[in-house]
């Protein structure tokens, strides 16, 4: 084949490989059962940098939140509760704020709930690495591998949390 023909075979290859590439390289980032999640890294309340990867090999109930998502005042509690009875255990929950209004906000309610876990305020890097929060609460259960083993959208039950961070702790 001369090399016009080998060109012009590239020039029809090429876009296809990218593409498959592209789509390969956007499936590994989507938020799904079995996927990788994401590091990122964002401030406490005390300025500290605190990273998701620096909890590898704990199982890791990352929830995205707000102090005015009904739904969200109704699972912190149950949070509270796993956090107590389970972080001795290879478990930790990371709450994630969304709260526009920054630790003005937050950290009065974190005070008030009494809340025992690591609360982190979210930005928009973290926003769009997750695949753009659309609802609060989003829940994400991640394995001890940092791979995402659940995925909630909304508000489900204390014992379905309960029944998904048992199994994956080995309890």
């Amino acid at each position: 084949m001369c090399w016009q023909g080998r060109a012009g075979l590239a020039w029809w290859i090429w876009p296809k490989a990218v593409h498959t590439a592209a789509q390969a390289i956007l499936a590994a980032k989507e938020i799904k059962p079995g996927n990788r999640a994401p590091d990122f890294t964002l401030k406490n309340d005390k300025g500290e940098r605190v990273s998701l990867a620096s909890y590898k090999g704990k199982v890791v109930l990352l929830n995205f939140w707000a102090t005015w998502c009904g739904p969200c005042k109704t699972e912190i509690p149950w949070f509270i509760d796993l956090e107590s009875k389970y972080g001795t255990n290879g478990f930790t929950v990371l709450g994630v704020s969304m709260d526009e209004d920054g630790w003005k906000t937050v950290s009065p309610y974190v005070a008030e709930q009494k809340m025992n876990y690591p609360v982190l305020l979210g930005d928009e890097h973290v926003n769009q690495l997750f695949g753009g929060i659309e609802a609060l609460p989003t829940t994400m259960v991640i394995d001890k591998d940092g791979r995402f083993a659940y995925i909630h959208y909304g508000l489900i039950t204390k014992a379905q949390y309960e029944k998904e961070i048992r199994g994956l702790i080995g309890i």
